[in-house]
């Protein structure tokens, strides 16, 4: 099938299936992108996260990690709710990230991106190819802005001007051509908001961040005792943050999602009368089943509530 109408109808196809946004890239080696996280990793700025070293050259080269691709098709979906706008005017109760207050989205993703490969294969014939979410060595966000689905912002988040930062990536590396997207150009300016609100001070330069500083890095990955300098700084977040995105302007007006199983569930949000940091394993396991913050586990998850109930305690 020609390139461009398979463009089209793998595209249609995309935001039929619900995906807010869908862009194709060329399958080629991140050169520039490969020799700052060289720099990155050499600076130990990725902490404990041993497994950012693995895998280099399948990081940086999708046709090492589908050999044969073409193409990497870059979806979006969006999880901003008015739910979790109303619960964050709370300034009282322990915080965990908008992303994970609802079902796994690896799930919800996935599921998706599924069945969009399987249309692809319908469509084109016999094909070679792989689907992620948060899931191998990609470098999702280089990708989505190759297929112009964003830019990189000053926090290293992908940005674009109709969902700010509220969405998730995934993508599907294939060996199928494309009539391929121009990468977005950068919409920052002179702001600086969310290098200045960070309390860790992890964006240590625009678009630079240090992940063994970064509060998500603290309360997910870090399976060990916060650092003392930190504990202050994390403020009430006990699984994720969100601070770099809440003051970022392109967020004030971005467009709602729509999936249903992304939406905050109200006992993640409004809890019995109990602390976090005294639920037992078995509420934790009830409370979080299909939910993001399992991967904290209860052990780190408590660790990190005792934290932020004595972080609000002192406040009042």
């Amino acid at each position: 099938m020609d390139p461009l109408k398979t463009t089209l109808k793998v595209r249609q196809k995309a935001l039929e299936l619900g995906f807010d946004r869908c862009g194709f890239a060329r399958a080629e080696r991140l050169d520039l992108e490969a020799q700052r996280l060289e720099e990155w990793l050499q600076q130990d700025r990725h902490g404990t996260m041993g497994w950012m070293e693995n895998n280099f050259e399948k990081r940086v080269d999708p046709t090492k990690l589908v050999p044969g691709s073409k193409s990497v098709v870059s979806l979006l979906m969006g999880y901003r709710f008015p739910e979790n706008e109303t619960y964050d005017q709370q300034y009282d109760v322990p915080k965990i990230a908008k992303y994970a207050r609802g079902r796994d989205y690896h799930k919800v993703f996935k599921n998706r991106l599924k069945k969009l490969f399987r249309f692809t294969q319908e469509l084109v014939g016999d094909i070679n190819g792989r689907i992620f979410v948060d899931s191998a060595p990609v470098l999702d966000k280089v990708w989505a802005q190759r297929a112009g689905l964003g830019w990189i912002g000053k926090n290293s988040n992908l940005l674009n001007k109709t969902h700010g930062s509220w969405f998730l990536i995934g993508e599907m590396i294939l060996d199928v051509p494309f009539v391929y997207d121009a990468p977005e150009t950068e919409h920052c300016g002179t702001c600086t908001r969310c290098i200045d609100a960070c309390p860790t001070d992890a964006i240590y330069e625009p678009f630079r961040v240090d992940g063994s500083r970064c509060i998500s890095y603290l309360t997910i990955e870090l399976k060990d005792a916060i650092p003392d300098e930190f504990k202050k700084d994390m403020g009430e977040w006990m699984f994720g943050c969100d601070i770099c995105q809440d003051v970022c302007p392109w967020n004030r007006k971005s467009a709602y999602g729509h999936y249903e199983d992304l939406k905050p569930r109200e006992h993640v949000l409004y809890p019995a009368e109990r602390k976090w940091s005294e639920i037992s394993e078995e509420e934790f396991d009830d409370i979080f089943e299909g939910s993001p913050v399992r991967r904290a586990t209860h052990k780190w998850f408590t660790r990190n509530a005792v934290i932020a109930e004595g972080n609000l305690r002192s406040e009042t």
